[in-house]
């Protein structure tokens, strides 16, 4: 039987790359992932989660041109499919392979829809997809920021990159659609707000505040605001490039899942310097400014919090999520699903993956022995009191799924026909009309 609600978690696969290129910060081994990833998948059945956010590392996968290492995506996602998990695949994650460079490479996004259709082809009984994780994230640690890989710290590197990135992910997005018609993309992107410290801080925070729009504006083809038209022309991104967002996007197969931290609220300074603000509106208020926006099913991506000195901090958060979860479902807003991410802690997150230290960071359902945190045994409950009761509550949301068992039924394929003829459907549509904002 196909969940109705779509509980998950997530197994952390970032990868970027720092010290100008030197260093790889891969967690899945940092993690431990590639020694237990048999226990990893047990420990998500045990919680009674049939949805997790993984992908395989694409570093080490994609070693070329339509040349790949499948070994240990085989070994993993064969096993997904007999346990019957169903994984929102997430096949780029703040990192590329050496050979790519970086994300300031133009010729990034064809090698990535590449490997993307490569991977549906290989996998076709995989329908949820998060292409490329967090772009507007990716694109500011990478090339504004100077965090990772390319390590810039300019509008015009940042916006080369966000213009790749996003790119990169409609076209996969279009050639997975090619091999599996019925698939769903789940776009797992920060939800951000900036508050303004003072009145001489009005506009900057303005600024930041429709400019944490761009990712998503240009993946759902909608004309960004005119300020940003702006920036985005001031900083290299050519008309062509900008009509290409307009006419490509996948909206009508996309969920919006966002993520939300306590960190993602700022405090902006009249000189446009930030600072973090803590949880201010919360995950409510900030969801509704961005359904507003798209008009899409959501669906909670990403929430964690360390486990301090009391042992009750990340269930106490966990509490609080669900809370804002259950707060923008009642009042009407399509959400579809809630993920803890990760399932295990993490390691130097602390510091962005910015230094390679080994620190490790008590925020996961499990920690690195593998042994449940007090927040995985509340999840569990939640899960278990939570999952029937939703369903009832709206026969509207609910998503067409395909449980990985359930792929080579009869009725299975027919979906796939008709997501196929819908598709066709869209295609052949006036131009003028498939670009126009809803």
């Amino acid at each position: 039987m196909t969940p109705q609600f779509l509980f998950a978690t997530g197994i952390e696969n970032s990868n970027p790359t720092i010290q100008g290129g030197k260093v790889r910060v891969d967690e899945m081994e940092k993690c431990g992932h590639y020694e237990h990833w048999r226990t990893d998948f047990d420990l998500v059945q045990e919680l009674g989660i049939s949805f997790l956010r993984y992908g395989p590392p694409i570093h080490t996968t994609f070693l070329g041109p339509g040349k790949y290492d499948w070994t240990f995506a085989d070994k993993t996602f064969n096993d997904l499919r007999r346990r019957d998990i169903v994984p929102i695949v997430d096949l780029c994650h703040f990192g590329v392979p050496d050979w790519i460079g970086n994300f300031q490479n133009p010729d990034f996004p064809v090698l990535f829809a590449g490997y993307a259709c490569d991977f549906a082809k290989r996998y076709p009984w995989v329908q949820l997809y998060t292409p490329v994780n967090e772009m507007y994230i990716c694109a500011e640690f990478s090339a504004l920021f100077g965090w990772w890989n390319e390590q810039l710290h300019s509008d015009q590197s940042f916006v080369t990159a966000l213009k790749n990135i996003v790119k990169a992910n409609v076209l996969a997005m279009r050639a997975i659609a090619k091999m599996r018609p019925d698939s769903i993309f789940i776009q797992s992107e920060s939800s951000e707000y900036f508050h303004a410290e003072n009145p001489a801080a009005i506009h900057p925070a303005e600024l930041m505040n429709s400019r944490r729009f761009l990712s998503l504006d240009l993946n759902y083809g909608r004309r960004v605001d005119s300020e940003m038209y702006e920036y985005l022309m001031d900083n290299g991104m050519t008309r062509a490039e900008y009509h290409f967002f307009l006419r490509n996007n996948l909206k009508h197969q996309c969920i919006m899942g966002n993520d939300y931290y306590r960190t993602n609220e700022h405090r902006v300074c009249a000189d446009g310097t930030t600072r973090a603000a803590g949880e201010v509106f919360g995950y409510h208020v900030i969801t509704r400014q961005y359904h507003d926006r798209y008009r899409l099913p959501v669906m909670h991506t990403e929430t964690n919090l360390w486990q301090g000195p009391c042992g009750d901090e990340a269930v106490n958060w966990l509490w609080k999520e669900w809370a804002n979860v259950l707060r923008v479902r009642n009042d009407g807003v399509p959400i579809v699903g809630f993920t803890w991410y990760s399932l295990t802690d993490q390691v130097d997150w602390d510091t962005a993956l910015r230094e390679n230290n080994g620190k490790v960071n008590p925020l996961g359902l499990f920690d690195l022995d593998r042994k449940i945190r007090p927040v995985g045994e509340a999840y569990k409950q939640l899960i278990k009191d939570w999952r029937q009761v939703l369903p009832a509550q709206s026969v509207c949301l609910q998503v067409p799924i395909i449980m990985p068992s359930e792929s080579n039924e009869e009725w299975a394929q027919e979906k796939q026909d008709q997501a196929q003829k819908a598709q066709e459907d869209h295609s052949t549509a006036p131009a003028n009309v498939a670009s126009v904002e809803p």
